[in-house]
């Protein structure tokens, strides 16, 4: 299975529509936060018709309206601060901050570890786990705009830079 992985949107809507019509071949979203305001829920919603994974980052200040707007889309799970998936058999954890997917990577209980946040891409292999920064689709901060495709069954993480 391909899976999306997106961080740090920003309320950037043309950035965040180009990342979605990127993705006629990916099969999940999985969000490490910071969507910001609550009518980005509405742009993933309508933008992408499979499972949409989210967990919230330091800027999703109005946490109630985010989840009000989430039940409007059945595909999209708002888990919190973290998650734990598994698909094709591979564990995956998502969270918002660097330091606290460190900690998850040390432990070496995960095949992933997926986080934001400093809105650096970075993709690497610590012992078993492979640790993912997808970069910010914001854009504005680092000058880039990214997400990295995650497939299940090879196992590799391919970085997406979006118009």
């Amino acid at each position: 299975m391909r899976i999306a992985i997106i961080s740090d949107i920003h309320d950037n809507i043309p950035k965040l529509r180009s990342a979605l019509g990127m993705m006629n071949d990916v099969e999940q979203i999985v969000c490490c936060g910071d969507l910001c305001s609550p009518f980005i829920v509405k742009e993933l919603g309508l933008g992408f018709a499979g499972p949409v994974h989210i967990v919230f980052g330091n800027n999703d200040g109005d946490r109630f309206r985010l989840l009000e707007g989430a039940r409007k889309y059945r595909h999209l799970q708002i888990h919190g601060e973290f998650v734990e998936l598994e698909v094709d058999g591979r564990r995956i954890a998502v969270n918002h901050f660097d330091n606290i997917g460190a900690t998850m990577v040390a432990s070496q209980s995960y095949d992933v570890v997926c986080f934001g946040h400093n809105h650096r891409y970075s993709v690497s292999k610590q012992g078993q786990t492979l640790v993912v920064n997808p970069g910010e689709i914001f854009g504005l901060l680092t000058g880039q705009s990214s997400f990295v495709i995650y497939d299940t069954k090879s196992g590799e993480a391919t970085r997406v830079d979006v118009d």
